[in-house]
C-alpha cells in the first residue's frame, strides 16, 4: 500500500502532465478517498473547479489553462484538442478563438450537456492515428496538418486556411506531403482549397 507521501508524488505527477489539473476519479484511483480530496480541498491544498474536478493549489499558472481544463475534464485519455483551438495553440489563427474545440470518439462522446461553457465537441468514428495527435502545450493536441485538414473541412474561411497553410510551411510545423496526406481521404473542396494554399505559399515564398 502506498504512503502519504506516494500517493501525493503520483499524484503530482499526474496533475503535472495536465496543467495541475486532475479528477476525482484519478484521485482516488491513486489512494485517495472521497473524504481525503475533500479534506486538501477545504484547506487548500486543492482547489475545487467543479465537482469532481480539482488543481494543485501550488502549481504554477500556466497558458491555455481553460483549454487544459476543459481537455483534462473531457478526459484526457479519449480527447484531443482540435480545430480552431488547435490553430490558436499553433499560432496559425488570426485571434484566439473564444470557443475550445475538442475532439473524442463517437462512441466516447458526451451524453449530458456540455463539458463547460464555451467548449464545443467534435466526434470521429475513426481513431486518430498515432502522427495525428501529438502532447504539445500541456494538453493533447491533433497534429498541425490534421488541424488544418479538419478546420478546412468544417468550412473556415479560405483566407484563414490561406494563412495557416503559408505560416505552417514556412515555419517547417508542416511539409506539403504532410498536409496532401492529411487531406488524401477528405471531400474535392478540401483537397482543393489545401493544393491552392500550397500553391499560394509557394509563389510567395522568398527567393533563397
Amino acid at each position: 500500500m502506498p504512503t502519504q507521501a506516494e500517493r501525493r508524488q503520483r499524484l503530482f505527477e499526474v496533475a503535472s502532465s495536465q496543467g495541475g489539473y486532475f479528477t476525482a476519479a484519478q484521485a482516488r484511483a491513486l489512494g485517495y478517498d472521497t473524504s481525503t480530496v475533500t479534506h486538501h480541498a477545504r484547506t487548500g491544498r486543492f482547489e475545487r473547479v467543479s465537482r469532481g474536478f480539482y488543481r494543485l493549489a501550488e502549481f504554477p499558472a500556466l497558458p491555455h489553462e481553460d483549454v487544459i481544463a476543459a481537455w483534462v475534464k473531457a478526459g484526457p485519455a479519449r480527447a484531443v484538442v482540435s480545430h480552431d483551438a488547435a490553430l490558436a495553440l499553433y499560432e496559425l489563427a488570426p485571434s484566439r478563438v473564444r470557443e475550445i474545440h475538442l475532439t473524442v470518439p463517437w462512441e466516447q462522446r458526451p451524453r449530458h450537456g456540455p463539458i463547460f461553457a464555451g467548449v464545443r465537441i467534435h466526434t470521429t468514428k475513426k481513431p486518430l492515428r498515432r502522427d495525428e495527435a501529438v502532447q504539445r502545450f500541456g494538453v493533447r493536441v491533433t497534429a498541425p496538418a490534421r488541424t488544418i485538414a479538419d478546420v478546412t473541412e468544417v468550412g473556415a474561411d479560405p483566407s484563414v486556411v490561406i494563412e495557416a497553410v503559408a505560416h505552417a510551411l514556412d515555419t517547417g510545423l508542416v511539409t506539403a506531403d504532410e498536409l496532401r496526406k492529411a487531406v488524401g481521404d477528405r471531400s474535392e473542396r478540401v483537397r482543393n482549397l489545401i493544393e491552392r494554399a500550397i500553391a499560394e505559399a509557394g509563389s510567395h515564398a522568398p527567393v533563397r
